[in-house]
């Protein structure tokens, strides 16, 4: 009997080890929080709570982690040194789909998640069931020994970091560009977790690519599959792109023109098309891509727009959690009021704060300072979301935009970015009068 050892009981971790048991396996969970364990161990798995020990890994077959555990972090340090063989969720699960189940990976800095739900809802309009799961929210190993179509899994830098030999018969990169530095170490090793999205794939597989973005491009540089070039700056050389000046989103085969799309940003504009030509690929047809395209609004805390109050428009980017996200959200607007910071993971924020369109900065939580003094005298700190939004609206004239892209994690202030995102759309929903 394989002895397992799961590190950590968020999400993830239960999962892998609820599959593990269903496959056979004895199955442990450690946790540094022992209270963490309670519910695991009512139903039957062995925990291990406390301070880690390497003797945890005596007599253990697989280590399975859950991806916010750090290489450098003991336990996983130690089973590296034993020799023990160390897997993501992922990995577990991929290796334990029902044969004949499609796999669609998405990765990427920015945009997988919405990319996996568009594949995902092109699919299952195709009449296919094709869950999206992964880092989207639904652990992958929650459906691997079920009866499905396709598998379209949003995955991260570190759940890839731990993969062996996963491998989607289609990838998509949405772009790569430096993020989780802290958790990594360089952009370098960034890139090359992402690139495991490729690296076991072969000829009959498909990657589809960002062509006009670097890190995307570095990344398909090495893939040994055909590849599929998305390009936002015209259409790439294999059919797919925004064409600004016939005002058509092409996909392949499948043509739009852009006034029957309810987005206008390029952003959003690109991620249909890398959906579109994945989900074709996956076996989606041409009618669904169509239907779900044209029905297609960002998610909440994508550029979502609260409200519009004395001319001032107030949107919620909340999803940006790293300067090229806050970036390409800054650039979609023309005079901003940019309410940013938090926990910057390793990266340089600083350069938000001087972007042309941006006309005032209010910088809150652990990286506030270095938007100030990037800011200058166009810069204010608050302390709390309240104060931000009451200082970007004092600072706001018709015309502009409050846009909240605050380039940084959430953890220092909030519970995620979901919750950050609650908090200013309801400050912003509930003082709309008083703004």
């Amino acid at each position: 009997m394989t002895r397992t050892l799961v590190l950590g009981s968020g999400v993830s971790g239960v999962a892998a080890a609820r599959l593990a048991r269903r496959l056979g396996h004895s199955v442990t969970v450690y946790d540094q929080r022992p209270d963490s364990l309670l519910e695991l161990m009512m139903e039957g798995f062995g925990t291990i709570g406390g301070k880690w020990d390497p003797l945890n890994l005596d007599g253990v077959d697989l280590v399975v982690t859950s991806p916010g555990i750090p290489e450098r972090e003991r336990p996983i340090v130690e089973t590296l040194e034993s020799g023990v063989t160390l897997w993501s969720e992922i990995e577990l699960a991929w290796r334990h789909l029902s044969p004949g189940v499609k796999v669609i990976a998405i990765t990427g800095t920015n945009g997988k998640t919405t990319v996996t739900d568009l594949i995902s809802r092109m699919l299952t309009t195709s009449g296919l069931n094709a869950p999206a799961v992964g880092n989207i929210g639904t652990p992958l190993a929650d459906v691997a020994d079920t009866s499905i179509d396709a598998a379209v899994i949003e995955v991260s830098s570190f759940q890839l970091h731990y993969s062996e030999r996963f491998r989607p018969d289609v990838a998509v990169v949405t772009n790569v560009a430096p993020d989780h530095l802290d958790w990594h170490g360089s952009f370098d090793r960034y890139l090359e977790a992402k690139a495991r999205i490729v690296t076991n794939q072969q000829d009959g597989d498909l990657l589809v690519y960002a062509g006009d973005d670097p890190g995307a491009v570095r990344l398909a540089d090495r893939a040994p599959a055909r590849r599929v070039s998305v390009t936002r700056d015209g259409v790439s050389g294999d059919g797919y792109g925004i064409d600004r000046d016939t005002g058509r989103l092409v996909c392949g085969s499948i043509v739009f023109d852009l006034a029957e799309l309810r987005v206008a940003d390029d952003a959003f504009l690109l991620d249909i098309a890398l959906a579109s030509a994945a989900a074709v690929a996956g076996g989606a047809a041409p009618g669904a891509v169509e239907d779900v395209a044209r029905s297609f609004e960002p998610g909440a805390h994508r550029r979502q727009v609260i409200a519009t109050i004395g001319g001032v428009t107030y949107v919620n980017d909340s999803k940006a959690t790293n300067p090229h996200a806050a970036l390409a959200a800054i650039r979609s607007y023309p005079s901003v009021i940019l309410i940013a910071g938090g926990q910057a993971k390793g990266l340089d924020i600083g350069p938000l704060a001087v972007e042309p369109n941006v006309k005032s900065v209010v910088a809150i939580g652990e990286s506030a300072d270095v938007l100030l003094a990037n800011a200058g005298p166009r810069g204010s700190k608050a302390s709390s979301m309240e104060e931000a939004v009451r200082m970007a609206t004092e600072a706001a004239a018709p015309g502009d935009v409050v846009l909240l892209a605050p380039a940084c994690a959430s953890f220092d202030m909030f519970d995620d970015y979901k919750h950050r995102g609650e908090v200013f759309s309801a400050i912003v929903t509930r003082e709309g009068g008083a703004l």
